[in-house]
């Protein structure tokens, strides 16, 4: 910073020496039964719901359509609706004290799916559903009757008294999967009735009750990849019933029953253990009889297959019972049945693994069940009950059929695993709202498929998501941080790998200029209920639903220009977000009778703003939108400040009474820039009008830019569209005025830079500490804060700052001007003043060397600054 030559290059002042004349009379407002015109672009936006439907019943409220931001608080109430293809997800919260009553089916294309979105915790490992009044009740927590097409998963269901946990009946094509059935006071168990077919039960846990239990008429049924822990599998008169890799211990009691007339059934690739005490201490069983592994009745063993199933033989107990004739020998039970070749009767070296709710069992690497199985089996799981791909140690010889290495039973045995995580970075040449993050897991076995899955939190989404172990891409709602919460699990969450891990980056929005809309006029009940003027310490609510068809939960922030009108006393204004605390900052300084603009860069929360009157007396106030920041828009360029217009150079004049000009800025931004900043001021009026600036080739439009009285000089940001690299100037007022306008930057043309909200936030007083004022031709240097997520100063640095600069208590005339630290003074202004007063400007400050903005006090009196931070721009990604 060239200190020396601040004062040298000091500027020009817009009327000869400083003496600049203070507002003196309000200038006129525009005609009021002109201000009320229709704004269609803010409408509401129709609900949307897609493909999932959502339920919480910590995060929802009456009226919710299932949507995201609107969760159904009943599993019910999502029945009701869901239409085939549609996925409901019901997320963690208190257990539902329900019962589900399914009566909607899919298509065999498209089914409709409840998942209950497990994860990390023991109070949301599974969502638990059921109704618990006693034993005279008889309410299943999930009925499905006379249903097809629908798939169940996830669920920790207890049924009502005496009634099942889940009940099909009448139904086909259903899918119960990861189902938990495990309370012991109540039967805890499935059926599965009413001829119903095609309804498989996969990945299940049972613990105690009766298990699941396959009715007469049923027809093709499955049950695969699920873990019985004292518990069975009953199947009476249900043809071709699939039990295939399930583990079964029953503490001496009979495992699987398949009873009635049955035929058909395939029991292949299960592990089944009904010894008593420990699995690693398997004793004999007082009544070894009752201890049956496998029965199969007389009128079910014509075409029912038993196969390369490993059984404990620990019991005494019979290994098989077929045909009413019992098997305590595996070869004599190959020899006599014909089944059975591939069996093993050894001890499968189990272990329990007592996890909350979902327990499983584990077996160990040289456990004869691993690499055995068959593979080509009809009904074999894709993935083991851990939701595991199947894996081939390098260790055991490949004695299954098929691929060779699936082991028997419900877990599969894995390998050795690292996994690789890569925090949240910034997406390059993409929309600028993209991020991304890496998880990888290598493993040292083969597999079939890949290992693992995750649960994530994006910062910009209410609920987490269970996705595949791997990395992903993402796109922020809105700029500011973008973080990302996860936990990796190979257990399907019973244990997770490691704590949850938290990283975070900072992305910016782009910018969408629009031709200035009023939204906002006091005088003339638009966007308010009446014309009265915001009362004394009151603040009214302006609702932008939807700009431009966009949600408001997709903008970043909005770009407005408000006047303040007709107020009785001094004070200000605030405009802030809603749902935010009142911030330290000001938008509006006002004194009795003025009327007075000031653009404002406001963060959007909840598409609502708040716009607070400070003063003790009565103001209107009217805000014209100008643009909005967002995904979709083009990028910034800021430049030192450059004077692109001064009318009253040599060569130009005034602008005429009501008239209007173009101002070419061609040469001066790129031929694709579609839209500039501009600090359009006004001086010497010899009336009280209005300037609007507004596209070239558009018809003025009812908003304004500055207000200005006869004989003031009043600057205001201008944000606006370009058209063929021109914008329009129009003085509305019956005298003439000069006009000068300094160009800070463009949007488009090839420009990177977005926008990051960061406010608004005072960062600037020099009323503050020591109350030193800004001297005679001095200066300050101000470092642009910024979003620090990680704490090391790793996220994207500013390279323009967005603020509200204040100047106030000046001894003399002057003007303040912000740019670029560095060797060069623009000549240009920010903030005109007169001794005395208080005056606001919003600035758009490219960061010079050092990231430093400096601001100038031109001037031979001193003021006080103050400078409120809206937010900041920042580089693309690379």
């Amino acid at each position: 910073m060239r200190t020396s030559e601040l004062a040298r290059l000091a500027l020009v002042p817009l009327i000869g020496g400083l003496g600049l004349v203070g507002p003196a009379t309000p200038a006129a407002a525009a005609p009021e039964a002109a201000l009320a015109a229709p704004v269609p672009a803010l409408g509401p936006l129709p609900a949307a719901v897609g493909a999932e439907l959502h339920v919480s019943n910590t995060s929802c409220a009456a009226g919710g359509d299932g949507s995201l931001t609107a969760p159904f608080c009943t599993i019910s109430a999502a029945a009701a609706v869901a239409e085939p293809g549609q996925i409901v997800l019901v997320h963690p919260g208190t257990e539902y004290r329900e019962s589900v009553v399914i009566s909607r089916s899919g298509t065999e294309g498209a089914p409709i799916t409840f998942r209950a979105v497990n994860g990390p915790g023991e109070s949301a490992s599974v969502v638990k559903v059921g109704k618990r009044r006693g034993p005279s009740g008889n309410e299943s927590a999930f009925t499905l009757r006379g249903v097809h097409d629908v798939v169940l998963d996830g669920f920790r269901a207890s049924g009502e008294g005496t009634a099942e946990a889940v009940l099909v009946d009448g139904s086909s094509r259903i899918i119960l999967d990861r189902l938990v059935a495990s309370e012991y006071e109540a039967p805890g168990r499935v059926r599965i009735t009413g001829a119903s077919a095609d309804v498989t039960v996969s990945r299940g846990t049972f613990v105690g009750g009766s298990g699941l239990v396959v009715d007469p008429g049923v027809r093709a049924a499955l049950v695969t990849a699920s873990t019985f822990t004292v518990s069975g599998i009953t199947v009476r008169d249900a043809p071709g019933t699939k039990i295939v890799g399930n583990t079964l211990t029953t503490n001496c009691t009979l495992a699987v029953d398949v009873t009635g007339t049955s035929p058909g059934v395939s029991i292949r690739n299960n592990i089944l253990e009904t010894a008593g005490g420990a699995l690693d201490d398997a004793q004999a069983c007082r009544v070894p009889s009752q201890a049956t592994a496998v029965a199969v009745s007389a009128g079910s063993a014509a075409q029912t297959v038993a196969d390369y199933n490993l059984i404990e033989p620990a019991s005494g107990g019979p290994l098989y019972r077929w045909g009413g004739t019992e098997y305590t020998s595996l070869p004599e039970f190959v020899a006599a049945t014909g089944n059975g070749t591939h069996d093993i009767a050894a001890n499968p070296r189990l272990s329990a693994v007592p996890t909350y709710e979902r327990p499983y069992y584990e077996i160990s690497p040289n456990s004869p069940a691993v690499d055995s199985a068959d593979a080509t089996a009809e009904g074999v799981s894709r993935t083991d009950l851990l939701d595991n791909p199947h894996s081939d140690s390098p260790e055991v010889p490949n004695t299954g059929t098929g691929s060779g290495y699936h082991d028997r039973g419900a877990v599969e045995v894995q390998g050795p695993t690292t996994v690789t995580e890569v925090p949240v970075r910034r997406k390059a040449g993409g929309n600028p709202l993209d991020v991304a993050v890496g998880l990888s897991v290598t493993t040292a076995w083969p597999t079939d498929g890949p290992l693992g899955k995750v649960s994530r939190k994006w910062s910009d989404e209410p609920f987490r998501r269970i996705v595949p172990l791997g990395p992903e891409d993402h796109r922020s709602r809105r700029a500011g941080n973008a973080c990302e919460t996860h936990q990796v699990t190979f257990t399907d969450f019973r244990w997770t790998y490691g704590a949850a891990k938290t990283s975070c980056t900072v992305v910016g929005a782009a910018y969408t200029a629009l031709t200035p809309q009023r939204v906002l006029d006091t005088r003339a009940a638009l966007g308010v209920p009446g014309t009265v003027p915001i009362p004394a310490d009151t603040e009214v609510v302006l609702a932008l639903p939807q700009i431009n068809g966009m949600p408001a939960a997709d903008i970043s922030a909005v770009v407005l220009n408000v006047t303040v009108t007709a107020p009785t006393t001094a004070g200000f204004l605030r405009v802030y977000p809603d749902g935010t605390t009142l911030p330290d900052a000001s938008t509006v300084n006002f004194v009795p009778g003025e009327t007075v603009p000031n653009l404002v860069t406001v963060p959007m929360s909840n598409g609502n703003l708040r716009v607070r009157n400070t003063a003790s007396g009565t103001v209107h106030v009217v805000a014209d939108l100008q643009g909005y920041y967002s995904a979709s828009g083009s990028g910034f360029r800021s430049v030192a400040p450059l004077r692109v217009l001064d009318t009253r150079s040599a060569g130009n004049s005034a602008f005429a009474p009501n008239s209007g000009r173009a101002l070419d800025l061609s040469g001066r931004v790129p031929s694709g820039a579609t839209a500039v900043v501009l600090n359009v001021t006004v001086t010497a009026p010899t009336t009280s009008g209005v300037l609007t600036v507004h596209p070239f080739g558009t018809a003025v439009p009812v908003a304004s830019n500055l207000n200005f009285v006869a004989g003031q000089t009043i600057p205001n940001l201008v944000m606006v569209p370009v058209v063929n690299g021109k914008v329009a100037i129009q003085n509305v007022s019956s005298g003439r005025t000069h006009v000068v306008a300094d160009l800070a930057g463009w949007f488009g043309g090839g420009a990177t830079d977005v926008f990051v909200p960061f406010g608004p936030t005072r960062i600037y007083d020099t009323r503050r500490g020591e109350g030193v004022p800004l001297g005679p031709y001095g200066w300050g240097a101000l470092a642009v804060p910024f979003l620090d997520p990680r704490g090391d100063k790793s996220a994207p640095q500013p390279t323009a700052l967005v603020a509200n600069l204040t100047v106030t208590a000046p001894t003399k005339a002057g003007v303040l001007t912000a740019h670029p630290n560095g060797p060069d003074q623009p000549t240009a202004s920010n903030v005109n003043y007169v001794a005395g007063e208080t005056a606001t400007n919003h600035a758009i400050v490219g960061v010079g060397e050092y990231g430093l903005v400096v601001l100038f006090n031109n001037t031979s009196g001193s003021t006080h600054v103050i400078v409120d931070q809206a937010g900041y721009f920042i580089g693309a990604a690379s």
